[in-house]
């Protein structure tokens, strides 16, 4: 199989260079082939802007998503969207390795989904009407394909508990698995999630590894997240709410699962 990691943390040596360092080797000696996309070791630019269209016109009206559609329909993208494209494309898996930074994504990885995902790459595609509302949420061009995040924090796993200081994990990484990684049709694997980064020693680390071998492992095997596709019946279109009849009286993040 073919995994790509897009990795995002300034410091080789870091924890998260070590974890995607281990990641690689151990995917690499399973028979997988492995790219990786270090963005800070890339140089990665994150900032979106009327240059990723190469034909875009001087003095025109910068209009985000109007120009990365044009551009991408035309075959105008600059070349370094154009390859992180290609290189999604090729994968069968997508790992996303980063440290979470104020309760979510490094700027230079959110970036890099702002300019790669361009509207009918990652967005904007299929029919919308009464019965179905585009492609995505469980449909789109990742369709077949899965992701899974690995991510380190500083705090302590009590923090992010359901009644920890910082609210539950699941909640955190919601507009990650669901809206970056669900919207254009991957399937979503439990994040890999390593806690109080300051205090992992080398056992600790060894443990680690280990925890994270079993989970690459398991990439095409074990149960994705399950996340209701939005043209599978569960909502209503256009509205794009859910049911009344499915979890009745409920609210928030969790009636987006489907039950038994």
């Amino acid at each position: 199989m073919n995994v790509l990691i897009v990795h995002a943390h300034p410091e080789p040596r870091s924890l998260n260079g070590s974890l995607k360092d281990h990641a690689v080797a151990h995917l690499q000696r399973q028979g997988h082939a492995v790219q990786v996309s270090d963005l800070y070791a890339m140089g990665f630019n994150p900032l979106i802007s009327a240059a990723d269209n190469t034909q875009g016109q001087p003095g025109v009206r910068f209009r985000v998503s109007e120009d990365s559609r044009q551009a991408f329909a035309d075959g105008t993208q600059s070349a370094d969207i154009a390859r992180e494209q290609d290189k999604l494309r090729w994968a069968d898996a997508l790992i996303l390795q980063f440290p979470l930074w104020w309760f979510g994504l490094p700027a230079i990885l959110k970036g890099w989904v702002e300019r790669v995902y361009a509207y009918g790459f990652a967005y904007g595609v299929g029919e919308h009407s009464d019965q179905h509302w585009g492609d995505r949420y469980g449909e789109g061009s990742m369709s077949g394909k899965r992701a899974m995040l690995m991510v380190t924090t500083g705090g302590w796993a009590s923090h992010y508990e359901p009644r920890g200081i910082n609210g539950p994990m699941e909640a955190i990484l919601f507009p990650i698995q669901h809206g970056i990684l669900f919207y254009p049709g991957f399937e979503v694997l439990p994040p890999f999630v390593l806690h109080r980064t300051s205090r992992v020693d080398e056992a600790a680390f060894a443990a680690a590894c280990t925890a994270l071998e079993q989970r690459l492992d398991g990439l095409w095997s074990d149960a994705p997240i399950p996340y209701r596709r939005q043209n599978g019946g569960d909502y209503l279109i256009p509205q794009l709410t859910l049911r009344p009849d499915l979890a009745p009286g409920e609210e928030g993040l969790a009636v987006h699962l489907q039950r038994d």
